[in-house]
């Protein structure tokens, strides 16, 4: 079966004036927001540049690994660049913003096809961990800042580019599209075409019980891989699409892994068991907690991570962090007790899980084995 290379390899001759833009195309522009472009783009933001004309001066830098989140972008963005149907898409208004103190991590860019429409792509949670904090943060504020934030940049695009809309993202970043879709004004919303969710997650009630939300339903478009996890977080009231993913349980939120079937993604029937028990224990999990509860959890996990020299998750694992971690959890024994209370709580909302899809009564005693 196909991936989005071949996509690429396939309908690359072909200009969005011609063809006007899937839900595959919408996760090409989702996955490029990913990539610190730099030069031009972020220079002169309001001067559109090609895709073809980003790309060369990326790769002029000797240092592109440290501007990409895996390796696969770099390729993406050269076999992108290289078709007629993205190379001369013009890009603008790319921001990056990282704030840790204020538990911020966003970035957006605008693409202008040749459609006379503008597709708008936010990026996901990317490795810092001030990223995985605000992702965190989603489970009891009505708002995190990078939601604010997408709403803000909506409107300022909007305002300067008078033309019909699309909004994507994949993880988080399909979280902000939706978010930004549902709190703009009117006259805003009437011009947005569609909004792409690739695998990510949902909403609190704050957004469920917005009118605009209902509003914004039918345009939206949301995408979760068999075995997802993160599209399955919170509450989702749009209709999902189940795809299919040539990788297994957390690896499919990898989109490199979704397989296509011409220009469209492989549909699946429904999201698999383990997929289904775990959204209904981390549901259940965070049900059982109030807004100030899962607040202390989130503050309480991150101020653990953050002691060591730590800026991205790939620091957690040094040895001098986990032993500084270990040194804590030691001698600080209300830490230690905050986090043993809420692992048996989660295993308690595992226990109510699996009873409840056996059909068993989840208030009678005794551990089943779990499912994963």
């Amino acid at each position: 079966m196909a991936d989005l290379f071949d996509y690429l390899h396939w309908r690359g001759d072909l200009r969005f004036s011609q063809v006007a833009p899937g839900p595959v195309d919408a996760l090409i522009f989702s996955a490029l927001s990913y990539l610190t472009l730099g030069g031009s783009v972020t220079e002169r933001p309001d001067i559109p540049i090609s895709l073809r004309e980003a790309s060369e001066e990326f790769f002029r830098d000797v240092n592109t690994e440290k501007r990409c989140r895996v390796k696969t972008d770099l390729s993406l963005l050269m076999a992108a660049a290289e078709t007629e149907r993205f190379g001369n898409t013009l890009l603008l208004q790319c921001r990056d913003i990282l704030i840790p103190e204020e538990d911020t991590q966003f970035a957006a860019i605008t693409f202008l096809l040749d459609n006379n429409s503008a597709f708008i792509a936010f990026r996901g949670t990317d490795y810092s961990l001030t990223g995985w904090k605000e992702d965190f943060n989603m489970t009891f504020r009505e708002s995190i800042p990078a939601q604010l934030l997408a709403a803000q940049y909506i409107k300022e695009i909007s305002e300067r580019y008078p033309m019909p809309l699309s909004l994507g993202g994949h993880s988080k970043g399909g979280n902000l599209a939706v978010y930004a879709a549902v709190k703009s004004d009117q006259i805003i919303r009437d011009r947005i075409q569609a909004v792409y969710n690739h695998d990510g997650p949902g909403f609190t009630d704050f957004v469920m019980e917005d009118p605009a939300y209902l509003e914004m339903v039918p345009r939206i478009s949301t995408i979760i891989p068999q075995s997802s996890v993160i599209g399955m977080l919170l509450e989702h009231r749009e209709p999902y699409t189940v795809i299919k993913s040539k990788q297994m349980g957390l690896l499919q939120h990898d989109f490199y892994s979704w397989l296509l079937d011409g220009p469209e993604f492989v549909p699946m029937e429904e999201v698999t068991d383990q997929s289904k028990f775990l959204d209904l224990t981390i549901k259940e999990w965070l049900n059982g907690m109030t807004i100030e509860e899962r607040n202390e959890i989130v503050d309480t996990v991150f101020d653990l991570l953050s002691i060591g020299n730590v800026s991205s998750v790939f620091d957690l694992i040094h040895p001098k962090n986990v032993r500084t971690y270990l040194k804590t959890l030691t001698t600080n024994g209300e830490l230690r007790r905050i986090l043993s209370e809420e692992f048996m709580s989660l295993i308690e909302a595992a226990r109510k899980t699996q009873m409840t899809l056996e059909g068993k009564d989840p208030q009678s005693p005794g551990l089943p084995d779990l499912m994963v």
